[in-house]
């Protein structure tokens, strides 16, 4: 891909609001930065563009916490099983854009609904040694096909009833595996090269200063009233993309 200067800019852009969302509610940098660079790129390539911001802001909120050893065993065969369904799907990625696309508009408009409508389940503790590989290849799945990868973890984490500290230590593990798988397949597949990766750790400034104002917003803007304008922006973003591209 040629990184013209409109390019690089809409790239810092996006990367920018993407940490900004970050900084406010915790979660939804791969989400966000999909859905606006998915909108002038193909999926693949914006994936590539991912990796070095979603890789670093992740490690830092998976070795934050006190609990690491635990939150590893507790979900060992979960994040083995994103790391099979991640290479199952990166084919579809890497090939059809078109395909990728509207997959990606259809994840991103059901991630938004379920967060409007806040959808909670529970599952119990017994259920949980054999839903967690399910869940997890799901997720590889979504993750290799699209680039994005909240459904269905997200939800399943919520499910779960985790204390905060262990949910966020435990999204942190999930998003770090995730996106080491995404950056494998996109290696294998060629659209990770050098060209990418530089643009990729550029894009790291603009998600890091977009972190720091969403912390600053955070204290003078509800973070429920934010949510609620992050998903609600997720469901038309979703449809259009569906829509352009079948």
């Amino acid at each position: 891909m040629d990184y013209s200067a409109a390019v690089l800019i809409s790239i810092g852009l996006a990367f920018l609001l993407a940490g900004l969302v970050k900084g406010v509610v915790g979660m939804g940098l791969p989400t966000v930065a999909m859905g606006l660079l998915g909108l002038v790129m193909p999926p693949a390539q914006a994936a590539a563009l991912l990796v070095v911001p979603s890789l670093a802001t992740n490690l830092w909120q998976l070795l934050a916490g006190p609990g690491i050893a635990a939150v590893m065993k507790r979900f060992a065969s979960m994040m083995v099983a994103i790391v099979a369904g991640t290479f199952v799907g990166i084919g579809l990625l890497a090939g059809a854009s078109a395909t990728a696309s509207v997959m990606l508009g259809a994840v991103l408009a059901l991630y938004g609904i379920s967060g409007l409508v806040s959808l909670r389940f529970h599952v119990s503790p017994r259920y949980e040694p054999r839903l967690s590989p399910i869940i997890g290849f799901v997720t590889g799945l979504l993750t290799g096909a699209t680039g994005v990868f909240v459904i269905p973890a997200v939800p399943y984490f919520a499910a779960l009833d985790l204390d905060r500290e262990t949910l966020l230590q435990t999204l942190g593990l999930a998003f770090t595996v995730s996106t080491l798988a995404l950056a494998a397949g996109l290696i294998y597949t060629g659209h990770f090269h050098a060209a990418a990766g530089t643009a990729s750790v550029l894009a790291l400034a603009p998600a890091a200063a977009g972190m720091y104002l969403g912390q600053r917003i955070r204290s003078r803007l509800s973070p429920e009233v934010f949510r609620r304008w992050f998903f609600g922006a997720l469901v038309p973003l979703g449809i259009y993309m569906v829509w352009r591209n079948v």
